[in-house]
């Protein structure tokens, strides 16, 4: 069986390589290396022992190295952090589609090709159709926004 051992490491390689695309981690891709480093020792002579320390020691190493490497050239903390979705959307202008009305001064204001329940920031503010406001916050499906200065990027759109 020892001679044939290489076998199963080159199919466990080639399993962890490709089930590395399916996953976010960038972990199995080094296991696979490691997998494919042993099934070649286990090809010259190399005890299933001797295979399996090469595995875990390649393995680890690799994976030791990458997260050195990822972490000191791609930065990740939250100041860095790219903004997506509707994080972009404080900051940005849209335009009021439905005038205030109710107590709370509800309104439907028009950002990004979409409706938003919108509040203004302050209770005694009236939101009037056609005009422009910024988004200050979002919470849940709902936005809080104030008049729009003229001097902001995008006012007149």
């Amino acid at each position: 069986m020892d001679q044939y051992a290489w076998i199963l490491w080159a199919i466990l390689s080639v399993f962890l390589i490709i089930a590395e695309i399916f996953t976010l981690g960038f972990v199995l891709f080094w296991f696979g290396i490691g997998a494919a480093i042993a099934a070649f020792a286990g090809y010259l002579g190399v005890g299933v022992f001797g295979q399996f320390l090469i595995f875990a020691l390649v393995s680890i190493v690799l994976t030791v190295m990458s997260k050195t490497i990822f972490e000191q050239y791609y930065p990740h903390n939250d100041g860095e952090r790219l903004k997506t979705g509707v994080e972009t959307l404080p900051g940005q202008i849209g335009t009021v589609k439905r005038a205030s009305k109710g107590a709370l001064n509800e309104a439907t204001v028009r950002a990004f090709g979409t409706n938003w329940k919108a509040y203004p920031e302050h209770d005694d503010e009236v939101l009037k159709e056609g005009e422009k406001v910024e988004i200050v916050r979002v919470e849940g499906s709902t936005i809080y926004v104030r008049q729009a200065k003229r001097e902001l990027r995008g006012w007149n759109e």
